[in-house]
């Protein structure tokens, strides 16, 4: 018999199904970030998918959508909302911008400036915002998706790593094999309406899966020698020769929330350090900042994330 979260595990992947073909990959990793409540960075070149897969995701969850573009010119106040002066009333009323919804799609994050970036922070961290000395409650379930090119920096802003460190997970998109590339050609090539007819097929999901996927995972055990073994991982990051920032104690405590759940997803009664290295290259990467030396010589986070693994012994 399946658990909560193994249901929850098929009907995601049984609604994203619908609309993006070959979700196998990235599945685990929004099924972790939905659980522990985290967010996603979902990076890629243009044209893999990112913003059709984070639509897809947030229409199988239900709730309220909203989508923000990101430019240059986009102020703080147009995502947080604003206070208006009633005539009525005689008083300013608040209005709540896109960040105050169930699942917001921030598309290219990075063009945004600075201030904008930053009035995030709290949304991310806090789940709330604060517009004129006063504080506003975003949803329970609040989940924040943003997308980035990694590879077109005219007119960008590079995340800060405070900013990067509040995303939980970073979900990198790849080229689809020639299979799924042939089928997307298929079901996609005849007419221009065929994704938005795919994207209306999808249904909401019971939103009470999720309070019972998440008792789930509460029943995973963590031994002492796995909480260790994280431990070990962010110390051996910090001192690493390819590094010149490692892994952060928040990013320590995403590591293993995420293993726990990927050992919930497997049916597991405890964590293992393949559950741990599984988390690693979605939770760690894009917490990593490489030294200019390891940058000229053409180092990625991954392969380091990798190299960290490999260095730190695993505990029997």
């Amino acid at each position: 018999m399946s658990t909560s979260i193994q249901q929850l595990e098929s009907l995601l992947a049984r609604e994203l199904g619908r609309v993006i073909i070959g979700t196998d990959a990235s599945l685990h990793a929004l099924i972790i970030a939905l659980v522990a409540r985290g967010h996603v960075l979902v990076q890629g070149i243009p044209g893999l998918g990112k913003t059709l897969l984070a639509k897809t995701l947030a229409r199988a969850l239900g709730g309220e959508f909203k989508r923000i573009q990101g430019t240059a010119d986009l102020m703080p106040s147009d995502i947080t909302g604003v206070s208006v002066f009633d005539e009525v009333t005689r008083t300013f009323q608040f209005r709540p911008g896109p960040l105050f919804a169930d699942v917001v799609l921030v598309d290219e994050i990075n063009r945004t400036g600075p201030k904008t970036q930053s009035a995030l922070l709290e949304a991310m961290e806090e789940r709330q915002v604060s517009v004129e000395r006063e504080t506003f409650a975003l949803p329970p379930e609040f989940l924040l998706i943003a997308t980035q090119n990694p590879r077109e920096f005219e007119g960008t802003y590079p995340l800060p790593e405070s900013q990067l460190d509040r995303f939980m997970l970073r979900l990198d998109m790849q080229y689809p094999s020639r299979v799924a590339e042939a089928e997307i050609l298929t079901r996609y090539g005849g007419m221009e309406s065929a994704a938005q007819l795919a994207l209306a097929s999808v249904t909401a999901i019971d939103r009470s899966l999720l309070a019972a996927a998440r008792a789930d995972v509460e029943a995973v055990h963590v031994a002492d020698a796995l909480s260790a073994y994280v431990l070990d991982l962010a110390r051996t990051s910090r001192g690493h020769a390819r590094l010149a920032l490692g892994l952060s104690t928040r990013g320590a405590l995403a590591l293993l929330k995420a293993a726990r759940i990927l050992a919930a997803l497997r049916a597991g009664g405890f964590v293992t350090p393949d559950d741990v290295k599984r988390a690693a290259v979605w939770v760690m990467p894009h917490r990593l900042v490489l030294s200019p030396e390891a940058a000229l010589e053409g180092a990625t986070d991954l392969d380091t994330v990798q190299s960290i693994l490999a260095e730190t012994p695993v505990p029997r």
